[in-house]
C-alpha cells in the first residue's frame, strides 16, 4: 500500500510539512504529481464543481492550469485534529486575456491511515487585482 508521508494523526509540525508538501506540488503545476497525494477515491469540492478519484483531479488541474496561467499559491496553517487539517491560501493568477486575479479561500482535508487525502473541500473567492498588486 503507498504512504504518504507524514501519516496521521498529526502534530502541529507534521501539519505544517503536509501543508509545505502541498503547496510545492500545487506550484510544480504537475497535476499526475499532484493527485499522487490523493486517495484512488478522494472525494473534492471545489468551488461548485464536484471531483471525485484520482483521473478526475488530472482532469480539473489540468484545465485549471490551462486557464490561470503564471499560477502561484501560498498556504498556511489553521487548524489540525488526529487525520484533519485545516488551512487558508491564497494564490494569484493571469487569464488568457492578461488581466490578473488573487484567489482567497479555505480548505479542510481529511487523511486515511496513508497519509493519502480522502476529502478536499475548498471554498474560494477571486479578486481582480493589477499587475502591481501582486504579492507572490
Amino acid at each position: 500500500m503507498e504512504k504518504k508521508y507524514p501519516l496521521p494523526p498529526f502534530t502541529l509540525e507534521t501539519a505544517k510539512q503536509k501543508i509545505q508538501l502541498a503547496e510545492d506540488a500545487w506550484n510544480s503545476q504537475n497535476p499526475e504529481k499532484v493527485s499522487l497525494a490523493y486517495s484512488e477515491n478522494s472525494e473534492w469540492r471545489n468551488r461548485n464543481v464536484f471531483v471525485n478519484g484520482r483521473k478526475q483531479i488530472v482532469d480539473f488541474l489540468t484545465n485549471k492550469w490551462q486557464t490561470e496561467l503564471n499560477y502561484k499559491l501560498k498556504k498556511e496553517y489553521w487548524a489540525h485534529a488526529d487525520d484533519r487539517i485545516a488551512v487558508r491560501f491564497e494564490y494569484e493568477y493571469q487569464n488568457k486575456e492578461g488581466r490578473w486575479f488573487r484567489a482567497y479561500g479555505n480548505e479542510n482535508w481529511e487523511f486515511d491511515e496513508n497519509g493519502l487525502m480522502k476529502k478536499r473541500y475548498a471554498s474560494i473567492n477571486d479578486l481582480e487585482i493589477h499587475e502591481s498588486e501582486r504579492r507572490l
